[in-house]
């Protein structure tokens, strides 16, 4: 094999080629790559920070559904809570107004008893006074007559 002067010009050509090369393609190439690896690894940072703040705001989420859910709770329990007070005002009050009734009836009937026994006193003095008249024959003199009605009904 021979080393002529083909062989000569085509290394210097591939060397030209190669010094070029590396002078003005390779630069912006390995420039792009590395940006593009830049960007990459910025949107992959991204997508974990992402992430992250998903599970956090899923934790955060959870949280306030389960504070919601106490609040509820405690409202509930407050509202059936304020509900049997009311019941028990209710029974208490219908337990205070069937005893005044009670009360009042059981006056009202105290009182006709009385009126009743007061007008059963008058007919019985009436009847007694009569049936004196009868039996003396005579009559009373109405002062007299009222004096001995009022004996007769303290009496009874």
């Amino acid at each position: 094999m021979s080393i002529n002067a083909t062989l000569i010009g085509q290394m210097i050509t591939f060397a030209l080629l190669v010094w070029f090369t590396m002078k003005y393609i390779w630069p912006p190439l390995f420039n792009s790559l590395e940006e593009r690896k830049k960007k990459i690894s910025e949107g992959l940072a991204a997508a974990d920070k992402s992430q992250e703040d998903l599970k956090l705001a899923e934790k955060k989420a959870k949280n306030i559904i389960k504070e919601a859910k106490d609040q509820s709770s405690e409202i509930v329990t407050l509202a059936q809570k304020r509900a049997n007070e009311i019941v028990e005002e209710s029974k208490d009050n219908a337990s205070k107004e069937a005893e005044r009734r009670i009360q009042a009836a059981k006056a009202q009937i105290e009182q006709e008893i009385e009126q009743t026994k007061e007008a059963l006193r008058k007919e019985v003095a009436a009847l007694a006074v009569s049936a004196a008249e009868q039996i003396l024959g005579a009559e009373i003199d109405k002062t007299k007559h009222q004096d001995i009605i009022g004996k007769v009904s303290d009496k009874l």
